[in-house]
């Protein structure tokens, strides 16, 4: 494995982070902080508790899975259209770096700046609502899952999109909506059997159900299979990226 490569893409991605840090970590923090405001502080206020749960404390995981998301998207998704839009990607495919390589840097970058703002948003959450972590390996393994798969998804995004404009489609029309209804502010448990079981159609109830089961102990649908979904996205998106390398899908046009 070329390790310097790996490395120095890994290095410049890291960097942008450094030089948008408004646009990184500062603004998704804020408007998450916005959410404990009011959901937790507010209107949890007039919520009963959940499972035992305040409902503060209660939406905290999926608050944390929508920037999760949405930021492993989007660091992914630009990171490699810029190189696209500007060129360079053509330098990158014929300099000595495998497609593995490749992947393993931009993914990596991104994968490592959602894990980052995940835990600075926990932190953050701690100043409004009460938190507990009943199992903490299995957060840190719900979390770091759902950074490299999503980051791969924005990986695939960006390879994909012939525009900036394009970039954002996926994100807001499909992700964001999937998220609020997959559980994010309360359980699909209090849905009707039949919505319910469409909820269940949904992939992000089972990011969100295991996140918050590695918080509270509770889950909407039963740990294993949270785990075993979240594995089968990431074996997805990963065989996507395969497919796209083999065949220069908008690669090699």
């Amino acid at each position: 494995m070329n390790l310097y490569a790996v490395r120095a893409i890994y290095r410049f991605e890291m960097a942008r982070a450094g030089r948008t840090l408004m646009q990184s970590i500062v603004s998704p923090v804020i408007s998450t902080s916005l959410y404990f405001v009011v959901f937790g502080a507010a209107i949890g206020s007039r919520i009963p508790q959940v499972d035992g749960i305040s409902y503060g404390a209660f939406i905290v995981p999926g608050l944390v899975m929508l920037s999760l998301l949405t930021q492993s998207i989007a660091n992914a998704s630009f990171g490699i259209y810029f190189p696209k839009f500007t060129g360079t990607i053509y330098e990158l495919l014929s300099a000595p770096v495998s497609y593995f390589e490749l992947t393993l840097s931009y993914v990596g970058a991104a994968a490592t700046k959602s894990v980052i703002l995940g835990l600075i948003i926990l932190a953050t959450a701690g100043l409004f609502v009460p938190l507990r972590v009943d199992h903490p390996v299995m957060m840190i393994v719900f979390l770091l899952l759902t950074s490299v798969t999503f980051s791969l998804l924005g990986f695939i995004i960006g390879i994909w999109a012939d525009g900036f404009e394009k970039l954002q489609i996926i994100p807001l029309l499909i992700v964001t909506p999937l998220t609020f209804l997959g559980g994010s502010f309360y359980s699909i448990n209090i849905l009707p059997p039949f919505w319910k079981a469409v909820a269940l159609f949904n992939p992000v109830v089972y990011l969100i159900s295991g996140f918050r089961w590695g918080f509270y102990g509770l889950a909407d649908v039963e740990v294993g299979v949270n785990l075993g979904m979240t594995v089968v996205f990431l074996g997805v998106f990963i065989t996507i990226v395969a497919w796209i390398f083999k065949t220069g899908y908008r690669l090699k046009a």
